[in-house]
């Protein structure tokens, strides 16, 4: 006898046996007898009867809220492109072909058709397929055991090897689905099977269940599905890959098929679709006319191709692209910890994500994008984003870039357009490695300045110089030369000019005065962090070759001697837009900086919520060194940053920044209600944008300003803003400081002085003085001065020489003396009643101890006893 002759044999026996069993679990009153049978029995009902079924895998859509109110879909993702719908959601027409085609005893049976049972059973043993044969009720068992075991799997290969036991061609799985599905109706309604199979069911490809099949093949809901269409979706189900509705070129679909010389589309499917409609035609479920109509219809697919991937949100992808960061980064799960939970929501949890997104705000932004900034330039690298944010609640509102949006490999080597890396936030959440934000971090020298109780009037030396020295109490004391360029001739003298005008050496000084490592605190406690994950200051360590270097843990070694440095100051450390707004922000919000959220809500498929991770706000600074902070900042518009005025009324802060060549600009600045922060720079290389010709909108290196105008000036409008916070006026208060006492000194020696103390030297030029030649002799003013004040710095010209105090003397000796020490002399008398003061010079000008030039006249006054005039000359 052959082996599948055996075969045969061996299984019509099992299958005996296996109606028996589901005679006697179907039927319980039915008698049966002999040992083998009770036996059977007995091991059929020690299999496991308790079906678990798990959340569907289902489709997770992102949603921005419209002015109306109303949701709008931005992008959906998912590994089994579903969409679970309930009873009253899917066409009649849809389950009676179910149930005609595929299993037409379905509402009488108990979970089993014996007859299909053992057909199927035999294709198995045969070397068949397990197709066919089984009831609607085991074919939701094996999709619900296929669903359950491959939900489990992290990679491809461990979902490869689910699949494969769950789908596995043995008698074991066919009777322990048998086993479940007899349980399954014991506890379920019939309608609750069907709708959970019509929710499961394979319908080619990346399709699952019956409302997504609808959308996608037909283009309209699984409720509105005609008797034609729904018999064609069925139809799927019985051969998924083969009888799919996407693939016209198919020819296992019957593309090559005609009849009476026309072509018949999908005709394998139409076959099928076909049988079914038979079928309800003879179950009763349609009528002759019904029939008729249907089997004339062709089949023609309206394909609505799904997408997922935040490529479907068009100029809102790259926010998009943001929120799936959030869920990536914040669901971690301590019992997988080789799993991102975060992914395994988005493309298999069913959630409906609501954002934050203002759409308003955002086609605004797209719109000064577009009209701002191309996404190429033959030049250089260019790159934009404009981010804004709610001040006090943290929301992103919106987030732009210059680029299309794509995760296609293709399509980015394609062309520079597009972009899979979003420039406006950090790498951990899809991001670069960040941007120098230039002069726009001198907010935080700002903020440290005011925290460490100097003022905003209190004068400092702004001039260019070489700077040699910096407190740090991390590190120690930088030492160094540090020479900062500076646009302007003069540097700014107090805290507010240096703002309003953006003096880089005026930052500089004031750092000076202050401690590098509190400067860098105080920009952290605003939420800003290097772009790259470090903490300013810090920086990766390469080899000599410039590669990478690893701990050994795996992890990027970090340089062991990179600082904070006094060019940090200046904004040389490469952060994120999103964290340099959410620092604005902050200062906005009196000082209170709230962490960006995307996310208002998070509801899973089956209507229970999930809390979305959390603003939190930190005062990061106090409240009145925030409103100090803020009063300097609304200075700059009307200084470097008045091309950005909206001219709406809202008060407005802000603070420009342009980094070394003019590589990147920057226009950061908020209401009390939203900030906004618009970057231009060049992504990779050098870009020096003020000698660049004019894009189409105007210079390329103000283009940050009328960007940040347009979006700021809708802001204001639907937002509107209030004024901020005055400072008291302790915030203005002059501080003097003694002048020291340079006379005597070299002029090199009082400079040094003077600029160490903190005011700016001037030489004054020589001056007459008794003290030696070249040497200081005074300064202009003296005594006490705010620092930065101008210091005229005087020398000696040597010409002076002290004059004798005569007074005392009578009048000839005096007149000796004087003439002798090199001086002139007019004598006259005056009048006394001393008739001791009578002949004695009773005084004399200049007076004794002071000083004159040689040659110069000295008048003494001799004393005469009574009246009388002056007289000149001798007694």
């Amino acid at each position: 006898m052959s082996d599948v002759g055996a075969g045969i044999l061996g299984f019509v026996g099992m299958s005996a046996l296996a109606g028996v069993l589901v005679t006697a679990a179907v039927t319980p009153a039915l008698a049966v007898t002999g040992m083998a049978a009770n036996n059977s029995i007995s091991m059929f009902e020690n299999l496991p009867g308790y079906l678990q079924i798990g959340d569907l895998s289902q489709k997770s859509n992102i949603y921005a809220t419209q002015s109306d109110g109303s949701r709008l879909l931005l992008a959906s993702f998912f590994d089994d492109n579903r969409e679970e719908v309930a009873w009253d959601q899917i066409s009649q027409y849809a389950k009676d072909a179910a149930v005609a085609g595929e299993d037409p005893r379905f509402y009488e049976h108990g979970g089993v058709d014996i007859q299909g049972t053992i057909r199927g059973a035999l294709k198995t043993v045969t070397g068949g397929d397990t197709q066919g044969g089984s009831s609607i009720t085991q074919q939701y068992v094996k999709n619900v055991l296929i669903n359950n075991n491959t939900k489990k799997a992290t990679n491809q290969e461990e979902f490869e090897k689910a699949y494969d036991e769950a789908t596995e061609v043995s008698i074991d799985r066919k009777l322990k689905e048998i086993r479940y599905a007899i349980a399954l109706e014991k506890e379920s309604p019939k309608d609750d099977i069907l709708r959970g199979y019509l929710n499961i069911a394979a319908f080619g490809g990346r399709v699952y269940g019956i409302e997504a099949a609808a959308q996608y093949y037909f283009t309209k809901s699984a409720a509105t599905l005609s008797l034609p269409e729904a018999a064609s979706l069925i139809a799927i189900v019985n051969f998924p890959e083969r009888l799919r509705l996407d693939q016209p070129e198919d020819e296992e679909n019957g593309a090559a098929t005609v009849v009476d010389g026309q072509p018949v589309p999908y005709a394998a499917n139409k076959e099928r679709r076909d049988y079914i409609l038979d079928k309800m035609l003879e179950y009763k479920k349609i009528t002759a006319e019904d029939h008729a109509a249907a089997i004339a219809t062709p089949v023609a697919p309206v394909i609505a191709a799904p997408s997922t991937g935040c490529q479907s949100a068009g100029g809102s992808a790259f926010f998009c692209d943001y929120v799936t960061w959030v869920i990536k980064n914040n669901f971690d799960n301590p019992e997988t910890p080789d799993v991102n939970e975060g992914v395994r929501m988005l493309q298999t949890g069913g959630l409906e994500i609501d954002t934050t997104l203002d759409l308003d705000m955002q086609n605004r932004a797209e719109t000064a994008m577009a009209e701002n900034v191309p996404m190429t330039d033959a030049r250089f690298d260019v790159g934009s984003v404009a981010v804004s944010v709610e001040v006090g609640t943290g929301k992103v509102l919106s987030m732009v870039q210059n680029k299309r949006y794509s995760q296609d490999e293709e399509q980015l080597n394609s062309s520079a357009e597009y972009e899979s890396i979003n420039y406006s936030t950090d790498y951990a959440y899809g991001g670069s490695s960040g941007f120098q934000p230039g002069s726009t971090f001198k907010v935080f020298t700002l903020g440290e300045w005011l925290n460490e109780g100097h003022s905003l009037r209190e004068t400092f030396n702004g001039n260019r110089r070489n700077f040699t020295s910096f407190p740090d109490s991390c590190n120690g004391t930088w030492r160094g030369n540090f020479d900062p360029k500076n646009d302007d001739s003069q540097g700014a003298n107090n805290a507010v000019d240096a703002t309003k005008y953006s003096v880089n050496t005026s930052f500089v000084a004031m750092g000076q005065q202050l401690d590098l490592c509190k400067i860098k605190n105080t920009a952290q406690a605003f939420g800003v962090r290097r772009a790259d994950g470090l903490e300013l200051g810090q920086r990766f360590a390469y080899d000599d070759n410039d590669e990478p270097l690893y701990n050994e843990d795996g992890s990027r070694k970090v340089d062991p001697v990179s600082v904070f440095g006094p060019s940090a100051i200046l904004g040389t450390e490469e952060v994120s837009p999103l964290s340099m707004v959410s620092a604005f922000a902050g200062i906005a919000n009196n000082g209170s900086t709230c962490t960006p959220i995307a996310i208002t809500a998070i509801t899973q498929s089956d209507g229970t919520p999930i809390p979305p991770p959390a603003s939190t706000c930190t005062q990061s600074v106090p409240s009145n060194v925030a409103a100090g902070m803020s009063y300097a900042m609304a200075q700059t518009f009307s200084g470097t940053a008045s091309a950005s005025n909206t001219g709406s009324g809202v008060p407005h802060i802000g603070k420009t920044g342009t980094t070394d060549e003019n590589k990147d600009t920057w226009m950061n600045g908020a209401s009390t209600r939203v900030a906004t922060a618009v970057w231009v720079g060049s992504v990779t290389g050098k870009a020096d944008q003020r000698r660049l010709d004019r894009w189409e909108s105007g210079s390329v290196a103000t283009a940050r300003h009328r960007m940040w105008k347009s979006i700021m000036t809708l802001a204001d409008e639907k937002y509107g803003g209030d004024d901020f916070t005055q400072p008291d006026q302790s915030a203005f208060k002059q501080v003097l400081v003694d002048i020291p006492q340079v006379a005597g000194l070299s002029l090199d020696a009082a400079k040094q002085a003077i600029e160490t103390a903190g005011f700016v030297f001037a030489d004054g030029g020589q001056q007459d003085s008794n003290l030696p030649a070249g040497t200081v002799s005074g300064t202009d003013p003296s005594g006490q001065a705010g620092k930065g004040t101008t210091i005229r710095v005087f020398t000696s010209n040597g010409s002076m020489t002290g004059v004798p105090n005569v007074v005392g003397m009578n009048g000839d000796q005096a007149e000796g003396a004087l003439k002798q020490a090199g001086f002139k002399v007019q004598r006259q008398t005056e009048n006394t009643t001393d008739p001791t003061k009578v002949g004695v010079v009773i005084s004399q000008n200049p007076a004794g101890g002071g000083f004159a030039k040689p040659g110069d006249q000295i008048t003494i006054s001799v004393g005469k006893l009574g009246g009388g005039g002056d007289a000149p000359g001798g007694d």
